[in-house]
């Protein structure tokens, strides 16, 4: 199979989240909804391993990927608060990586040191998409466990947005790095 179209069929299966979280706030059954969750967090998977291995990344699939995850994400857990399955605290303990990433990025594209920099995804951060995935299902399937999975996103997301500040620090072009052409004319 050709590269292009590869790259087309693998972006289709993390879009595919989107249309899974219309299902998902379109129904109530409990047992439906943890099909969705199972199913985006399957796509998820499957999406990043093939790349990987098969050596698909490209630019879009790294922008498309986390963006599909996270339009999943927010809005089940929108639904779940609009239902009182969960809390506005709640919520907020879940997304916070989210917010903080995304505000991130926007705030990064801004400044020049920071423009070069290749955002990619990191282990904390998918650590804190697995629990947010889990405290989906939790709220479905077994609610004593949503509050400590909340709090383990919570401890999770802060370790997760400072290990981007980090990396994403570390990476920005310094003035001394600059060519001799942009140092002339900075």
């Amino acid at each position: 199979m050709r590269r292009q179209t590869s790259l087309v069929l693998l972006n289709g299966l993390s879009l595919s989240r989107l249309p899974l979280a219309g299902v998902f706030v379109s129904t109530e059954d409990p047992l439906a909804r943890a099909g969705l969750v199972a199913g985006a967090a399957l796509t998820d998977f499957l999406d990043g391993w093939i790349a990987r291995h098969r050596h698909l990344e490209s630019y879009w699939g790294a922008l498309i990927d986390p963006l599909a995850d996270r339009g999943f994400v927010m809005v089940a857990l929108a639904a779940f608060v609009a239902e009182g399955k969960l809390t506005p605290v709640e919520f907020g303990t879940l997304v916070v990586r989210d917010v903080a990433t995304g505000v991130g990025f926007v705030v990064a594209r801004f400044l020049p040191s920071f423009r070069p920099v290749k955002f990619q995804a990191r282990m904390l951060g998918k650590v804190v998409t697995t629990l947010q995935l889990g405290a989906l299902m939790s709220v479905l399937v077994a609610p004593k466990w949503v509050r400590p999975l909340v709090a383990a996103v919570g401890v999770t997301s802060l370790a997760a947005v400072v290990d981007y500040t980090v990396a994403v620090w570390r990476k920005r072009v310094r003035p001394d790095q600059a060519s001799p052409i942009k140092r002339a004319t900075v």
